[in-house]
This record gives C-alpha cells, sequence and structure tokens, in this order.
C-alpha cells in the first residue's frame, strides 16, 4: 500500500480455523489484508490446535506483502501441536510473538497470550491447594512476559497483542460468573508502566469493544463474533492507526 502519515493496524482475534474450508472467515482476513499497513491476529487462530487448521489461515495469507504478528490462544494450545502450528504460520509469513517483542514501520510489538485469574479485587490469589497455586504462577508468568517484552522497546508507539483480558470492561457482557477464566489485571500493570499505545485481545466473544486500563490505555477486544455483532454493515476487524514515525535522521 501506500505510503502515508499513518500506519494502519487491522487487528482481529478468535477466527477459529477449522479443517472444512467452508466454515472458515476467508473474506475477513483478504479484507484485513487489502485495508492495512499490517496484521494482527491475537489467538484462537485455529479451532483445535490441528496443524491442518493452521494451514487453511496460511492459504488466506498467501502472497501478503504485509508483514503480520500473532500471538496464541487457548485453542491453538488444544491439540497439544502449538509448535507445529507455529512452525507453519511462520512458514506462511506470520510472526508469532510469545514474550517477545517486534519493531515494524516504526511501532514496536510487544505479544503473549495471557491467561485467566480475574480482576481487580476479586482477582484469584495463590492460597491453598497446589493447582491453584499453579493456575496462579501461570497467569503471574504471562504477566512477567508482557512486561519483558514491553521493556525491549525503544519506539514511541508501542502495542501490546493478548489473547485474554488485561481489563474487566471488555469482558463485560460474558456471564460474570466467567470473567476469571477470561482475563487477569495482572496484566494490566505492564501495559501502564510502558504507556503502551494500545492493547488489542480476543477471547471473550460477548464482551465490550473497548475499555481502558486505570493508566488510560486503551483496550480492544477484537474478537470476531464481537465485531460482527458491533459492525454488522462493514467487514469484522478492527482498523487502528498510528502516527508513521519520520525515518531516522529526518527533520
Amino acid at each position: 500500500m501506500a505510503a502515508t502519515d499513518r500506519v494502519r493496524i487491522a487487528a482481529v482475534s478468535d477466527v477459529h480455523y477449522r479443517r472444512e474450508a467452508p466454515a472458515n472467515p476467508h473474506q475477513v482476513i483478504r479484507e484485513a489484508l487489502q485495508a492495512a499497513d499490517i496484521l494482527v491476529l491475537c489467538g484462537d487462530l485455529t479451532d483445535h490446535g490441528l496443524p491442518e487448521e493452521a494451514h487453511q489461515l496460511v492459504r488466506d495469507l498467501e502472497n501478503s506483502d504485509i508483514p503480520m504478528l500473532a500471538v496464541l490462544g487457548n485453542h491453538d494450545y488444544e491439540a497439544g501441536r502449538c509448535d507445529e502450528v507455529c512452525a507453519i504460520l511462520a512458514e506462511g509469513g506470520v510472526r508469532v510473538l510469545d514474550g517477545e517483542a517486534f519493531e515494524v514501520e516504526g511501532i514496536g510489538f510487544a505479544g503473549t497470550k495471557g491467561f485467566g485469574g480475574g480482576f481487580g479485587r476479586r482477582t484469584l490469589e495463590p492460597w491453598g491447594e497446589s493447582t491453584i497455586k499453579q493456575f496462579v504462577q501461570e497467569a503471574v508468568n504471562e504477566a512477567m512476559k508482557l512486561e519483558l517484552a514491553l521493556a525491549r522497546l525503544r519506539t514511541p508507539q508501542r502495542i501490546a497483542l493478548l489473547h485474554y483480558a488485561p481489563v474487566q470492561s471488555t469482558v463485560e457482557g460474558e456471564p460474570p460468573e466467567i470473567f476469571a477464566f477470561l482475563g487477569s489485571s495482572r496484566l494490566e500493570e505492564p501495559l501502564d508502566r510502558y504507556e503502551v499505545t494500545a492493547a488489542f485481545h480476543g477471547h471473550a466473544h460477548r464482551g465490550t469493544l473497548q475499555g481502558a486500563t486505570r493508566g488510560g490505555v486503551p483496550v480492544f477486544n477484537i474478537s470476531l463474533p464481537l465485531l460482527r455483532r458491533d459492525f454488522p454493515d462493514r467487514p469484522p476487524f478492527y482498523l487502528y492507526e498510528v502516527p508513521r514515525e519520520p525515518p531516522a535522521g529526518s527533520e
């Protein structure tokens, strides 16, 4: 696409590619690639974490000439073959972030899956049975991965990619009984500390499009079912624009 003073990021999550091609959201992906300078996919790229499903997605990404970034979601782990899924995505030109940072078009991206545990005063604490402590530790580990990735970025614009929500406001609309399984406040603090430009996540199909951290960082739930619900008259991906940074040494 022609260079402008803005970088266009097309974001979508929960595309749930399956082995059966007719069930897959081919048109959404193709339209997103046409509209953007960068494509980001925030988890649940496959329905059961199968290599065959990853191949279906990669076929729709063929011949793309824009950078493509992703994080995995819980569905991508279902079959225990996430390493194979990641390898297929990499061969298709998708950079999967799992606690890594990556800079492209002058924008820094930090990504990890995230985990559950709940929000605010209802956040699950590591007390009692060892299984509860393991659950909480997974959330802590994912928050640490996000923090370390953000710490590596030196760009003025920083975007965080997650699958699980870092704030409660974007899961509102889901049954409150399952909030603890949709995200964790432990993911919120790194976003504020590193003054992230915006954060994207999915997972909460019946949630709310936009919220914010306590520090004012915009958070977007870009789950495909939610975008289809909120934008019935346009392609269901979220287009986010950030200023294009001038080349180093220019005035």
